[in-house]
């Protein structure tokens, strides 16, 4: 009997050892003239137990971690391809609390499936959007997106429907569709695990959005710190090509769509939709004054859908099942799910995909397990570099858009980055000033030269110089940064330093409950 071990080709794993694990099953498997065939699937997202390898069996894929090389005899020897008792043995995946209280609509396939294989991705609902959008009118494709109520899954959370609709109406000889897979936030990596894990879902929401809006060609801005990304995605593209699902042709449709990958060059600022369209037309990364909107004049002029990895992938379970199915996930005018990645000083981090809705309190505590320091978690980073630095007050306040934005705060990108208490917020303040400062293009003052007079300020509040007035100097550049800066990298840099000024200002040597706190 051949018997399938799933060992992850995920990067998170692959860095575990995952690779190392793969060779020693298939050198004691030909010892022991054991018939085995090993599948590199994607992660499950539970990266305190990778390397994660299941064994499927007559009751399920019997799941073993965190497996070592040096595991391998024992589990062998236990008896773990018939899924039989070991220390390490964990039972199936699915039926493990972390796991089963979740909704997984994006990540459905990812560690489920041969991320390369078209067999496996058509087995699990794979481009069943693509068959019914074929069916339909661009337009009716586009109202579809709208009615699901998909937001853009980056910082702006624009309805995705109103943009592909402004593509479709824009009159022009050619359209491009691009996705932005510049995933340069700290805390996040769901982009990275999906195009490692599942990238023909993200070449069918491509494909999609071009057919609906009459793009006919596509392009992933790819950030060149993701060499297996890379990899995958390429091979996938040609396949998905072989199979005519890309080309002048597709699936006989007489619709053309293709995609290429194109490398970025480690430029934070190109996660930017504009600076990231100068950098695939050739140019050096610097922000675009707007309007134009980049759907009536963007990539070579013309007019492009822009969409993060994310917001693509969301797509094809939507034409699938339908945009009322997607749209009773969520809450308020956050629809949906959002894979929200754990990282930072806790005990379980990974990957978990929840409707809007979920608070920080149950992903902090249900999911991540609480500090791995076993001290208290004093404030969380939510939405990268840029975002707010949250309080345990608030840990109760649901993941919602708007409800965020309640509260000084963004949602973006899902990236959780937690400190416990002894974090100090001045010195991380500061920092995201210097990050500012270090990333910015330099096109527009506020960021350009605000940023550096940002981290002296900063500095001065901190060594007990002319503390109130220099309080006040800092609320007026976050003010001027806020409002005067040409894109969201100034713009919204201000998040991080106002937060930690006004929910821990004994860091930065000042009195709770005064002045600093009206910012």
């Amino acid at each position: 009997m051949n018997t399938k071990v799933f060992v992850p080709i995920d990067s998170s794993a692959l860095s575990l050892g995952a690779e190392r694990v793969a060779r020693a099953i298939a050198a004691e498997a030909a010892r022991q003239g054991k018939a085995v065939t090993i599948v590199r699937n994607g992660s499950r997202g539970m990266f305190w137990l990778e390397p994660l390898v299941e064994v499927e069996t007559p009751s399920g894929r019997m799941a073993y971690g965190p497996v070592q090389a040096a595991d391998v005899e024992s589990l062998f020897a236990a008896g773990f391809l018939y899924g039989e008792a070991h220390p390490l043995a964990l039972g199936r995946v699915e039926d493990m609390p972390w796991f089963a209280r979740q909704e997984r609509l994006t990540f459905a396939r990812v560690g489920l499936t041969d991320p390369l294989s078209l067999a496996d991705y058509r087995a699990h609902e794979g481009y069943a959007g693509l068959a019914r959008a074929l069916a339909l009118a661009g337009a009716e494709v586009v109202e579809e997106v709208t009615d699901s109520g998909l937001r853009g899954r980056g910082g702006a959370a624009f309805p995705t429907g109103i943009k592909w609709n402004t593509v479709l109406n824009a009159a022009a000889g050619q359209k491009y569709v691009v996705c932005n897979a510049d995933e340069g936030d700290s805390g996040t990596f769901s982009d990275r695990m999906l195009m490692e894990g599942d990238p023909y879902c993200l070449i069918e929401g491509m494909t999609i959005a071009g057919l609906a809006v009459g793009a006919t060609q596509g392009y992933i801005y790819l950030r060149s710190e993701y060499p297996h990304a890379f990899k995958t995605l390429n091979a996938a593209i040609e396949r998905a090509r072989a199979a005519r699902y890309l080309g002048p042709d597709v699936l006989g449709s007489g619709k053309a769509f293709e995609l290429e990958v194109r490398l970025g060059a480690g430029a934070y600022i190109c996660g930017e939709e504009t600076a990231m369209l100068e950098s695939l037309e050739g140019k050096r990364g610097v922000v675009r004054a707007k309007p134009p909107l980049p759907a009536i004049s963007g990539l070579f002029g013309q007019p492009t859908v822009i969409n993060n990895v994310m917001s693509f992938a969301s797509v094809p379970i939507i034409l699938a099942r339908g945009g009322g199915f997607y749209r009773d996930f969520g809450m308020g005018r956050s629809r949906g799910t959002l894979p929200f990645q754990l990282a930072g000083n806790l005990k379980r981090p990974g990957l978990v995909e929840k409707a809007f809705g979920v608070t920080l309190r149950e992903l902090l505590y249900d999911y991540g397990g609480g500090s791995a320091s076993g001290r208290p978690i004093r404030a969380v980073q939510v939405g990268g570099p840029l975002g707010a630095y949250v309080p345990e007050s608030q840990f109760d306040v649901p993941l919602d858009y708007e409800a965020y934005v309640g509260i000084g705060a963004m949602v973006g990108h899902g990236g959780l980055v937690a400190f416990d208490d002894r974090v100090d917020m001045a010195h991380m303040a500061r920092y995201a000033m210097e990050f500012c400062a270090i990333e910015s293009c330099g096109k527009c003052t506020p960021c350009r030269i605000g940023s550096t007079r940002g981290a002296e300020v900063i500095a001065r509040i901190v060594a007990g110089e002319e503390r109130g007035r220099n309080v006040a100097l800092l609320h007026s550049l976050c003010d001027t940064m806020l409002n005067g800066s040409l894109c969201a990298l100034g713009g919204m840099t201000p998040y991080p330093v106002q937060s930690a000024l006004k929910h821990f200002p004994e860091d930065f040597g000042l009195v709770p409950n005064q002045d600093h706190e009206a910012a």
